[in-house]
């Protein structure tokens, strides 16, 4: 199975981010902007958390708040659970599927935010996966 390392330098993603005072319609804007469902937060170069379309219809829709006046940092995950590019796709999939997490930060030994992975890479990756052992399957039994 591969790991986060080779999944992201094969199909590099740039973390997109936000710093916890931009508005939480700014964050939409931008991941309107950008197609994705999350983006990190970031307080300088360290991560502050992680605000998805999750957060929003829970934290804002959910309880009447306003998305032009209210912060990210006030309903943005805190508690952001992350992996290492060491990690499988298979090992990820499994946290993702346990904590019910849609998007993951990757960070690297220092703390830094190489990237930001998704349930659906990992479901592509892990069909890709299957299918090229199929062929190789059928393959071999074709002889």
């Amino acid at each position: 199975m591969k790991t986060i390392k080779q999944l992201i330098e094969t199909s590099p993603r740039t973390p997109i981010g936000i710093a916890p005072g931009d508005t939480v319609l700014a964050a939409l804007k931008l991941m309107a902007e950008k197609g994705i469902g999350a983006v990190v937060v970031m307080d300088g170069d360290k991560l502050a958390g992680i605000f998805s379309e999750r957060d929003y219809a829970r934290k804002v829709v959910l309880f009447g708040k306003n998305s032009t006046d209210t912060k990210v940092a006030e309903v943005m995950t805190e508690k952001v659970f992350y992996v290492s590019p060491e990690h499988t796709v298979e090992q990820v999939m499994a946290l993702m599927t346990d904590k019910r997490i849609r998007h993951m930060p990757v960070l690297d030994a220092q703390q830094r935010v190489l990237s930001l992975v998704s349930l659906g890479d990992m479901v592509k990756e892990t069909i890709a996966e299957q299918a090229f052992k199929i062929e190789q399957l059928e393959r071999y039994i074709a002889g």
